[in-house]
């Protein structure tokens, strides 16, 4: 389902007062001098999907804040999607300041922000995910869950879910009451939302592993994928998933006393890790130079794009790629720009030079930031 972004408007987000930029449906890139605004205004489109964005700041964060005030004003991100020819007005935002949680707004009617992800699907690259190989196995499970997410927006539902549960149950275990029934119940819960947390994982890495093996013809490494966690492994190979949660909630209960004692959940899909191998060096990601860790990373992204585009019954995925060319060399930008035109994607992407888009004018929209604000680059 083709859908793309025809307008975007700001109010009082982050840096800008106000902002409103026309687009064509074609990949967007964004270039300035550093803190000109380019990444906010990825941050902006990103918060047309449920979720924290791609900063993952709190709604009481974003509001712009001049000089002496103490706290952001309220805000506000609108966008006209253009959907099967149809354009849909989306809003999202804060009426008062730092208020803690952001409204959504779809044809003017406020709606749960879940009902973003009818609308819209993302996978973004930043700068802080540069070194995520080498980072803790959370911010792995976060990049992952993101991914599995923009296939199966469920996925976010179930994870929630499992959150709450489990910092119900640490509660009960180190503050108390001990109430046998009142854990179990809380397990239970754990042991069916972790179970389907750990079957989306085990079904999103299939699929991306098999799109990443089909794509050797590009200049990207090649990426070997497994997820190390105990009950995605049985989802992958096909453990009834009755039995997965039988034996999660049989792992939890006898984890009590040790996790009461280390003051954290020890046993559950929370402690996974996406470990990834460079198929052709036969070497762990965490092991290859600075280039080759960026461009496996790309090459995940990328294979999920891919494999998103080609969903009829949900919309198309934007790309949001932050600073990603000025890493590549001429020949993986010119890749990387051949496949998103190939897809058919709205992407956004952000540099410092101009030159780093050459290979991408007359088939991309130009836009300048800076501190004047957004004007549109000729470049035919």
């Amino acid at each position: 389902m083709t859908t793309v972004l025809t307008r975007l408007s700001l109010t009082d987000f982050r840096s800008y007062a106000r902002a409103d930029l026309a687009l064509d449906g074609r990949p967007v890139f964004l270039i300035g001098p550093n803190g000109a605004g380019k990444t906010n205004l990825l941050e902006a489109v990103s918060l047309l999907t449920p979720g924290r964005g791609l900063r993952g700041a709190a709604s009481a964060e974003l509001g712009r804040r001049q000089p002496g005030e103490n706290q952001g004003r309220a805000w506000a991100v609108a966008a006209v999607i253009e959907e099967k020819g149809e354009p849909i007005r989306v809003g999202t935002g804060v009426e008062t300041p730092g208020a803690a949680r952001r409204s959504v707004r779809l044809e003017g009617e406020p709606v749960p922000p879940g009902r973003l992800a009818e609308h819209q699907r993302q996978v973004w690259l930043t700068p802080a995910q540069d070194r995520l190989f080498l980072e803790a196995a959370s911010d792995r499970r976060r990049f992952f869950d993101r991914l599995v997410f923009a296939a199966e927006p469920g996925h976010a539902v179930h994870a929630s879910a499992y959150e709450k549960a489990q910092r119900e149950r640490l509660r009960l275990l180190t503050d108390g009451p001990l109430d046998p029934a009142w854990l179990s119940a809380l397990e239970a819960r754990m042991a069916q939302a972790g179970t389907l947390m750990a079957e989306a994982r085990a079904r999103t890495l299939a699929a991306l592993q098999e799109e990443i093996d089909s794509r050797g013809d590009r200049p990207f490494p090649q990426a070997k994928l497994t997820l190390t966690g105990d009950w995605e492994r049985m989802a992958a190979q096909g453990v009834d998933l009755a039995e997965i949660e039988a034996r999660l909630a049989r792992a939890l209960a006898a984890a009590r006393e040790r996790d009461a004692a280390a003051g954290r959940s020890l046993t559950g899909p929370h402690r996974g890790d996406l470990a990834v191998v460079h198929a052709e060096k036969d070497r762990p990601a965490a092991e290859c130079s600075t280039g080759e860790q960026k461009a496996l990373i790309l090459n995940l992204v990328l294979g999920q794009a891919a494999r998103l585009s080609r969903a009829e019954s949900a919309p198309n995925p934007i790309l949001l790629l932050d600073e990603v060319a000025a890493h590549l060399d001429r020949r993986r930008r010119a890749a990387l720009f051949d496949e998103i035109e190939a897809l058919r994607l709205q992407a956004f992407l952000t540099g410092t030079d101009e030159h780093l888009f050459e290979d991408l004018k007359g088939r991309a929209q130009g836009v300048h930031v800076d501190a004047s604000g957004l004007a549109i680059l000729d470049t035919e």
